[in-house]
């Protein structure tokens, strides 16, 4: 299929169906996703953490937060805002800063809680990438940027800003730092690739290529996860990764899964970019 023009006036006419694609997921992320991690995290909290005490208000806490999350994406699925509008809400990146590949995962963290850390640090990442570009796009950086691109880029951002503070609540259940950087192996590359973005269709290129990462990694990895609640958390949230995966493939008219030069579909998810 061929790419779309994003800045041409001809995607004007499917704008209604990425508006559409956008509160599908949404509503599926707040009706099956949410409730499916709430319960991963609950049950990660409970197997992994030695003090009662401590289960029981980490869970709450996380329960508490992501209510208030919870609150603010639906506010996304009722108005589906344009861009300049949705970006005024959102919140900072968690930080910009990058750990050495010395100290990542963070000394002391092994098994589950080691992917817990890698899981958040893409999460923060995938964060950090659109706040970025939701940045550029308010600056005028990338030329006319239809409505409904950035309300599909509000939506995910906020899933993502949720899935890290999933990973971090289990974290801090057992005494763990919560980790607020992005991931040390991929932030260099990233960094470098969205200094030549120039309009919506490379930046949709450039989240494409993170949400499959995070997608392939959370595949490889959930199959090495050591307990039934960290497979069941890891995954509850790679169908959404898919997710954003099949709507990004959509946003640049291209057919979703891995293809030969003559377009033969391979895989839909591999796991040859899994960190």
């Amino acid at each position: 299929m061929k790419k779309k023009n994003l800045n041409n006036v001809g995607f004007q006419g499917t704008e209604s169906e990425l508006l559409a694609m956008t509160r599908e997921l949404d509503d599926m992320h707040h009706d099956v996703g949410m409730p499916a991690m709430w319960e991963g995290v609950s049950n990660m909290i409970d197997n992994l953490s030695d003090n009662t005490q401590a289960r029981s208000t980490s869970r709450r806490t996380f329960l508490l937060g992501v209510g208030g999350a919870v609150a603010g994406g639906a506010i996304l699925s009722a108005g589906l805002s344009p861009l300049l509008a949705g970006a005024a809400t959102l919140q900072k990146p968690a930080t910009s800063s990058v750990l050495t590949s010395k100290t990542f995962p963070p000394a002391g963290l092994k098994g589950d809680l080691a992917v817990a850390a890698v899981a958040a640090s893409l999460e923060n990442l995938a964060v950090y990438a659109y706040n970025a570009g939701l940045k550029a796009a308010t600056a005028g950086k990338l030329g006319t940027v239809p409505p409904a691109v950035g309300t599909f880029v509000t939506t995910a951002l906020a899933q993502h800003t949720q899935h890290a503070e999933a990973w971090n609540a289990v974290l801090a259940s057992n005494g763990k730092a919560k980790v607020t950087e992005v991931n040390p192996t991929l932030a260099p590359t990233v960094n470098a690739d969205f200094a030549k973005v120039t309009d919506v269709a490379q930046l949709a290129e450039l989240a494409l290529t993170l949400e499959t990462i995070a997608a392939e990694t959370y595949q490889a990895e959930t199959s090495k996860l050591m307990s039934k609640a960290a497979i069941g958390l890891s995954a509850s949230i790679q169908p959404v990764e898919m997710q954003h995966i099949a709507i990004l493939y959509y946003v640049l008219g291209e057919y979703p899964g891995i293809q030969t030069s003559g377009g033969a579909t391979l895989a839909f998810s591999p796991i040859n970019q899994a960190v």
